[in-house]
């Protein structure tokens, strides 16, 4: 039954709490914990004595590109962008977020779009940037949350498609590799390195990069059959699963309203206004909307298809991506990096992230003694 039928929606004066301060909009560590404080790698060690490091580790390739600059600063962007190509989230964000059933019952907020975005960082840094226990804990929340995700129809348009479930072995390894394989796409042409622009890995290091990526994949759940062990199989994942990447006109619409819940949500932000709101609009373009078209062309030309850029429009992105490098480069200064890693990533991930620096950089040093 559409929302329509239940009677007048809430205006204004009633929807609580509606006035944005700086202080609320920042947040406390509330925002992102779970589960109790996080327990940063390195920090307790295994039975054998030896540290645990959790998921990855000091020396990795996944911690050279997680805990860049410009990771810290694009990954919500990168993150968000590929994820809503694969069907399955956007459905399951349009069927079950809390955010879609706040739009639902006329209380929703251009805040709550900006709180579900702020949170996507700092909730990841526990499983990337912990130790094992975290990491374990974490993802098992996460997961508990994500079982009630489910539905039986991805796009009301193409029925074929059938249903989509977060917490099942597909749409989970989905979830993470969106995660992590986006943030190495923007990494490679994002991230400056001093006064050096961005520059690709080695072929070895991408693969390690997908083996270390395994180790993330089997924490939430996906089949072992399906984690790639390279990047060739990698890619060859994207071509078994192509149907269900793409955009699509119809993917919005609530299967049992028939209501476009992007509709609803625009209508929402509107009637909900407040101009205190504009504190998380400013941050929003700042971070996301300004940087969309840039990433899209950070990605394969094979997901700019699917994403719906022609030829035309991706030469388009390519320019502006290259017009940007400046803009780009200015966000990654450390300013501007701690002003956005608070703000996106929170307390615990803010401390997260300079206990992994500490140690990664410590493991580098080693290496290079070493050689």
């Amino acid at each position: 039954m559409s929302t329509t039928d239940t009677g007048a929606q809430p205006t204004f004066d009633d929807v609580k709490d509606n006035v944005l301060t700086a202080e609320r909009l920042l947040g406390s560590e509330r925002r992102w914990r779970r589960l109790g404080e996080p327990v940063p790698a390195g920090s307790t060690l295994n039975e054998d004595g030896s540290r645990d490091y959790g998921l990855f580790g000091p020396g990795s390739v996944t911690w050279e590109v997680l805990l860049h600059p410009a990771t810290i600063v694009f990954e919500t962007v990168a993150q968000a962008t590929l994820q809503l190509l694969y069907k399955p989230i956007p459905a399951g964000i349009r069927d079950e977020d809390p955010i879609s059933r706040k739009a639902r019952a006329g209380t929703y907020t251009v805040f709550d779009g900006f709180e579900r975005a702020q949170r996507n960082s700092g909730m990841h840094a526990p499983m990337w940037l912990g130790n094992t226990e975290t990491a374990t804990r974490m993802a098992a929340h996460l997961g508990r949350v994500h079982r009630h995700v489910k539905g039986d129809i991805i796009d009301v348009a193409t029925p074929e498609l059938g249903g989509y479930a977060a917490a099942e072995p597909r749409d989970a390894m989905w979830a993470a590799i969106t995660e992590l394989h986006s943030i190495l796409w923007m990494y490679e042409r994002f991230a400056y390195h001093g006064d050096e622009g961005p520059r690709p890995l080695t072929e070895a290091q991408r693969d390690q990069y997908v083996r270390e990526m395994g180790a993330y994949l089997r924490l939430v759940g996906a089949a072992e059959d399906e984690i790639p062990g390279s990047m060739a199989e990698l890619d060859a994942l994207y071509d078994t699963y192509g149907n269900l990447f793409g955009t699509s006109e119809t993917i919005n619409v609530h299967p049992e309203t028939g209501q476009d819940m992007h509709e609803v949500m625009a209508e929402c932000m509107r009637r909900n206004w407040h101009p205190s709101h504009q504190l998380a609009v400013d941050v929003l373009e700042e971070v996301y909307q300004q940087f969309v078209t840039q990433i899209l062309a950070a990605f394969p030309e094979r997901i700019q298809i699917k994403a719906g850029l022609d030829e035309a429009r991706r030469a388009e992105a390519a320019r502006l991506l290259e017009d940007s490098q400046d803009l780009i480069r200015r966000m990654q200064l450390p300013e501007n990096e701690r002003r956005i890693m608070r703000m996106m990533w929170g307390p615990d991930g803010v401390a997260l992230i300079a206990n992994a620096r500490d140690l990664h950089q410590q493991a580098l040093r080693e290496r290079a003694g070493e050689s």
